[in-house]
C-alpha cells in the first residue's frame, strides 16, 4: 500500500471530519486517508458511526477482510492527541446506525449525516476544532431524514443556520458563499443550490457586490494580499453591450464599479467562455486573476471540476468558521466497492489546515 506524503502544516487543535452519509464513499474515502497518508491525517478525528467507520475500515484492508485500521471511540475532542499511530479516532454524537445498503436513500444515514455536521459546526465555532472537513452527504437522504434538516438543500446552508443561532443574527446578517479551489483555479458562486430560474434571479447588485466583498475579504486572508478578482458576465459574451442582455450593464458593472470603491481589485463583467482560462494557473502561463465569480452554480463549477475532481476542494465563505470538503458527492454508484480515491479528502484537510493555521495567525 503506497504511503501518501504531503508537507507539514501547523493546527492548533483537532480536526474534525463529518463521516457524510454512511451509504456512500465517505467512510471509504476516510478510511484510506488515514490508511495512506497517515502522518498527514494526524490530529484529525472522524465525527460519525463506530460500525460504519469499521466496516469501512474492513473495506479498504487489502484483501485481509479484517479493519486495516484500528478504530477506536473517542469521548471528546481532545483525545485524539492519546490515540497510537494508524489508528482512526471516531466520536459519536448519536445512537448506533444499524449497517445501511451501500449506495440506497436512507433516512436514518441522512439523519445521522446532519447530525455530525451540526456537532462539528458547533464544535468548531466553541473553538474545540481547529476546522471542519465534511465528508459527502446525500441531499435526498438528508431531505428524507425530516426535520430540522430537510429544510437544507445541503452543507452549506445548513452550517450558515449553525453560525447564525450561534452568533445570535438572522441569515441575512450571515451570508456565506461556495468556493470551488485547486491548484489551478479558484471559483466563488453568487448563487448556490438553488434552480437555474432562481439562480438568474439572484443575480442582483446587491448579491454580485456582497460576493465581490466576501471573496475580497475571505481571499486577502487567504493571500495575504488584495486578491485580483474577475467578475464573469451572466450572458454569451458577457452580453456583447446589451445585444444579448441588458445584466452585465444594468446590475454587474455597477456592482463591480462599487466594489472597487470600496478597495476591492475587482474587473469585469468577462465573457464567461473565456475569463476561466485566464485565471487558470498553469505552467504555460501565469494567472491573470487569483478568483473567479460566477453567477450560478455550474457556470463556475464545471471548469473547476474539468480540471480533476481528485484535487478540488469546496470551502465555504462568509462562516466564523472553517469549513472544507471533497469536490464530489457520495458516489452512489460506486459506494462498498473498495475503489473510491481520497485524494480530494486529502486535499480539503491540506487546505482546512492551512486555512484553519491563517485564522489563527490573524486574530
Amino acid at each position: 500500500m503506497m504511503t501518501l506524503q504531503f508537507p507539514p502544516v501547523p493546527c492548533l487543535a483537532p480536526l474534525a471530519i463529518t463521516m457524510g452519509d454512511a451509504a456512500g464513499i465517505g467512510p471509504e474515502i476516510i478510511a484510506k486517508a488515514f490508511l495512506q497518508a497517515p502522518q498527514h491525517m494526524a490530529g484529525s478525528f472522524v465525527v460519525g458511526d463506530i460500525g460504519t467507520m469499521r466496516r469501512a475500515s474492513a473495506l479498504v484492508a487489502p484483501g485481509s477482510g479484517r479493519p486495516a485500521l484500528s478504530v477506536a471511540v473517542l469521548e471528546s475532542a481532545q483525545d485524539v492527541a492519546n490515540l497510537p499511530p494508524s489508528c482512526i479516532g471516531v466520536l459519536t454524537v448519536a445512537s448506533p446506525l444499524d449497517p445501511v445498503p451501500w449506495g440506497k436513500i436512507n433516512a436514518h444515514a441522512g439523519a445521522l449525516a446532519g447530525q455530525c455536521v451540526q456537532w462539528a459546526a458547533q464544535a468548531a465555532l466553541r473553538g474545540e476544532v481547529a476546522a471542519m472537513v465534511t465528508a459527502p452527504l446525500h441531499k435526498e437522504a438528508l431531505s428524507a431524514a425530516g426535520a430540522p434538516y430537510d429544510r437544507f438543500p445541503g452543507h452549506t446552508e445548513m452550517l450558515q443556520d449553525c453560525a447564525a443561532r450561534a452568533t445570535g443574527v438572522g441569515l441575512h446578517d450571515m451570508p456565506v458563499r461556495m468556493m470551488l479551489a485547486n491548484d489551478e483555479l479558484r471559483t466563488v458562486l453568487v448563487s448556490i443550490h438553488v434552480s437555474l430560474r432562481t439562480a438568474l434571479a439572484a443575480v442582483t447588485f446587491e448579491n454580485v457586490l456582497q460576493t465581490i466583498r466576501i471573496t475580497h475579504a475571505a481571499l486577502s486572508r487567504m493571500l495575504g494580499r488584495r486578491p485580483r478578482i474577475a467578475v464573469a458576465g451572466l450572458n454569451p459574451h458577457a452580453g456583447e453591450g446589451g445585444l444579448f442582455g441588458s445584466e452585465e450593464i444594468d446590475i454587474i458593472a455597477p456592482a463591480i464599479a462599487a466594489a472597487c470603491v470600496q478597495g476591492c481589485d475587482a474587473s469585469g463583467p468577462w465573457p464567461p467562455d473565456t475569463v476561466f482560462m485566464r485565471a487558470r494557473q498553469c505552467a504555460k502561463h501565469p494567472a491573470a486573476f487569483d478568483v473567479v465569480i460566477a453567477m450560478y452554480h455550474d457556470q463556475g463549477l464545471i471548469p473547476v471540476k474539468y480540471l480533476g475532481v481528485e484535487k478540488g476542494v469546496n470551502v465555504t465563505l462568509g462562516l466564523p468558521l472553517v469549513r472544507t470538503s471533497p469536490d464530489h458527492g457520495t458516489a452512489f454508484d460506486i459506494a462498498g466497492k473498495g475503489c473510491a480515491d481520497p485524494s480530494s479528502l486529502l486535499e480539503a484537510v491540506r487546505m482546512a489546515r492551512q486555512l484553519s493555521t491563517a485564522s489563527a495567525s490573524a486574530t
